[in-house]
């Protein structure tokens, strides 16, 4: 089930406690600069271009989340997409809302054709949109997906040349060749507004001690996931629950997701 070697990254992670940069969104800024600190890495938040090529420098991973977009994040997050390509650090791309606006997927694609991006990291509507697969998505949720998601993850990841990671009830991870499934989460997970964004934290931190990128996210999403079991044990509601997940996953340990990590590898 890959529980040992989710608990083993989890472990040397910590260890690292890596710096991920994110050029992200103002909605949850805090909520993933305070994830990455319970997942056991350092977070800094900043879109200058000015200090783009400082800023990447010293960081580990860089997530790049179009959440609340505009033309001067772009240019920012080209900036840094380059400046991590130079250095050799993972790039994550999380494409809230791509299909909801002409806008939003074409920038998507422009940094995809631009950047050389590790993974590409969203839920079942946002990741089929950009497969070109039909998809429906309202503002930033996915409403359904035409066809099946595990051959359109692994088939876009394949043309792509790097890991594409749907989330939803069963995580797909694909690298165009191996097909991960995770199956840790609850539904409270949906009922507060952030969770996408901070599992891209996760899978981020995770990133930077495997080059397994397939791997890296599997283990990511299971322990994030694990997170939420345990939270959900916890609050009574949305708010509640929010403050157990952050707790949960700080308080996780590798032998506990060693146990529980629901990994499994379809080929």
């Amino acid at each position: 089930m890959y529980g040992n070697e989710a608990s083993q990254l989890l472990k040397e992670m910590r260890k690292k406690r890596p710096l991920v940069h994110h050029i992200t969104n103002y909605v949850t800024v805090n909520d993933c600069a305070n994830i990455a600190i319970c997942a056991g890495a350092a977070p800094v938040m900043a879109d200058a271009a000015e200090e783009m090529e400082e800023m990447v420098g010293i960081a580990s991973a860089l997530v790049l989340n179009i959440g609340t977009l505009n033309s001067r994040l772009v240019d920012s997050m080209l900036i840094a997409g380059q400046a991590a390509n130079r250095h050799g650090i993972p790039v994550l791309v999380d494409p809230v809302g791509a299909g909801a606006t002409s806008y939003r997927t074409s920038t998507v694609q422009r940094l995809l054709d631009e950047l050389d991006v590790a993974i590409l990291k969203g839920n079942a509507g946002e990741i089929a949109t950009m497969a070109g697969s039909e998809a429906k998505v309202v503002g930033v949720d996915s409403h359904g997906v035409s066809g099946d998601p595990m051959g359109i993850c692994q088939e876009y990841a394949e043309s792509l040349g790097c890991t594409v990671v749907m989330t939803g009830p069963k995580d797909i991870i694909s690298d165009g060749r191996s097909i991960f499934t995770v199956e840790n989460g609850h539904p409270l997970m949906e009922s507060v507004s952030g969770t996408g964004c901070m599992a891209s934290t996760v899978v981020a931190a995770f990133s930077t001690v495997c080059e397994d990128h397939a791997l890296s996210s599997a283990s990511a999403l299971a322990a994030f996931g694990l997170a939420g079991e345990r939270a959900a044990v916890r609050g009574q509601g949305p708010m509640s629950f929010k403050a157990a997940l952050f707790d949960s996953l700080d308080a996780l340990d590798a032998q506990s997701l060693s146990a529980e990590a629901r990994i499994r590898r379809i080929e």
